[in-house]
């Protein structure tokens, strides 16, 4: 029995030995040689994997915002300057989107609905590929809507694939023609604070749901009151009007334009 087993051990057995004595005889400089370029092989690889295909990947810009707050005709005004009468959205629009900047890289422009009910799966569908994400706001009756606006904002940047994907994130607080509307500066302070009292309630509710907070991640740093800069990604908060300020004559996009042209 130990016979048969040392014959069919000893092929591979004899294989060892002679690489060995193979390696023994080469020049040490040259071994060196090959295990340098296999570590430059795997780790080109690991760039180009990690690296490269994920900047091609994540080629889109979501407009994401509640109803009526002006995405899609935003999302029209960007793609062809001109004013089109839109109505409440209940799918999603995708168009290429060239970038106001020397290079004229392609992205893709996504109209996403605002109605509570399609938003989760609609977000879902898309975040992966997300390179930016306009929160679109309308700066007039923010007052009114800071709670549903702020909630959302929450729903979205706990995400787990959106936080550790990090997309540049930009808030647009629209219709800023009209008289009433809020500043960028102030719709991101009172925004702030009520996320501030979201992230409180919100990480109660899951304390008592099991003892622990998990699910999803955690806003802002532990102790300190939230604040955008705290956050993974790039955020800012700029003005526009996608009606402007003549009613349907030019718009007032030009400061999201040059945001979106550095990405």
């Amino acid at each position: 029995m130990d016979e048969h087993t040392d014959l069919k051990e000893n092929p591979f057995e004899r294989f060892i030995e002679s690489l060995q004595h193979e390696l023994e005889d080469q020049d040490p400089i040259f071994i060196i040689g090959i295990i340098v370029a296999l570590a430059a092989v795997v780790i080109t690889f690991v760039f180009l994997k990690y690296f490269l295909s994920s900047k091609t990947v994540r080629s889109a810009i979501l407009l994401v915002g509640l109803c009526d707050s002006g995405k899609t005709l935003l999302f029209s005004r960007l793609l062809t300057g001109r004013f089109v009468r839109t109505q409440t959205s209940i799918t999603d629009s995708s168009a290429p989107y060239k970038s106001k900047n020397e290079r004229g890289n392609m992205l893709t422009l996504i109209d996403l609905p605002g109605h509570d009910s399609l938003r989760p799966q609609y977000l879902e569908k898309f975040k992966s590929a997300a390179r930016a994400i306009v929160f679109v706001v309308d700066s007039a009756i923010f007052q009114k809507e800071v709670r549903d606006v702020a909630e959302f904002l929450y729903f979205l940047l706990t995400d787990s694939v959106i936080s550790r994907n990090a997309p540049t994130l930009v808030v647009a607080c629209n219709k800023q023609d009209i008289t009433m509307a809020k500043s960028a500066k102030l719709v991101q302070q009172q925004l702030e604070k009520e996320m501030n009292t979201l992230r409180v309630t919100s990480s109660a509710a899951l304390s008592s749901q099991d003892g622990s907070v998990g699910g999803s991640v955690y806003l802002g740093k532990k102790g300190k009151d939230f604040e955008f800069n705290q956050l993974p990604m790039k955020v800012e908060f700029l003005e526009c009007s996608a009606r402007g300020s003549k009613g349907e004559g030019e718009a007032d996009i030009i400061s999201l334009e040059k945001t979106l042209a550095k990405l």
